[in-house]
């Protein structure tokens, strides 16, 4: 579904006068268009489903590891810096950084395709927790594994700008599949990757 810019700057410009602005004077002639085209950029991962998303981005290399019970060769890529909106207050979620790890099972990706999948993720109307299991839903299509891990620590200006106004607030998530989920030796040595990120 595409963005329809035509009526977000008609909402942009009721929003203005709701707030007792006017949408006429000099500064604000052209908000509404420049809200508009911010949106379509920002939101347009609301256009594509996962499965677009992971076929979009299915790009991946015949895995030449040699990956046995007792070799579990982790892959991860962090620091990806993503931004998104709390779909709760439209609030900005920011100073996000994600995680991601997997196991490959006869498949690798690309490592820009891991931080294009989170990106792409990142721009929807979305909750923090959401966005960890989208990507390793999406990361799960794509690598055909189940062994996935997402990692996301966060701050929410729904609740450092406004509400209890706690500005130094960091929301931290999990998202654990497969392997990563069920063997503690795995859970242990992808928490000694993570926290070399903190």
């Amino acid at each position: 579904m595409a963005i329809d810019k035509t009526k977000i700057e008609e909402h942009i410009r009721g929003i203005l006068m709701a707030l007792g602005e006017d949408p006429e004077r000099e500064g604000l002639l052209e908000t509404p268009a420049r809200v508009a085209r911010m949106y379509e950029e920002i939101f347009e991962g609301i256009s594509y489903t996962n499965d677009e998303i992971a076929e979009m981005f299915n790009r991946t290399f015949e895995d030449d590891l040699y990956i046995s019970e007792y070799n579990k060769e982790i892959v991860m890529l962090r620091d990806i810096e993503i931004f998104s909106f709390c779909e709760h207050h439209l609030a900005l979620m920011y100073n996000m950084k994600v995680a991601v790890a997997y196991i490959p099972n006869g498949k690798i990706l690309g490592l820009s395709k891991i931080a294009r999948i989170a990106d792409m993720v990142s721009k929807r109307l979305q909750l923090q927790e959401r966005i960890g299991s989208d990507i390793a839903e999406i990361m799960q299509k794509v690598t055909e594994t189940e062994d996935v891990a997402v990692l996301i620590e966060g701050q929410h200006a729904c609740m450092t700008a406004r509400g209890i106004k706690n500005t130094n607030a960091v929301t931290v998530t999990t998202t654990l599949c497969g392997r990563f989920n069920t063997d503690q030796c795995l859970m242990d040595k992808l928490m000694v990757l993570y926290n070399k990120i903190l």
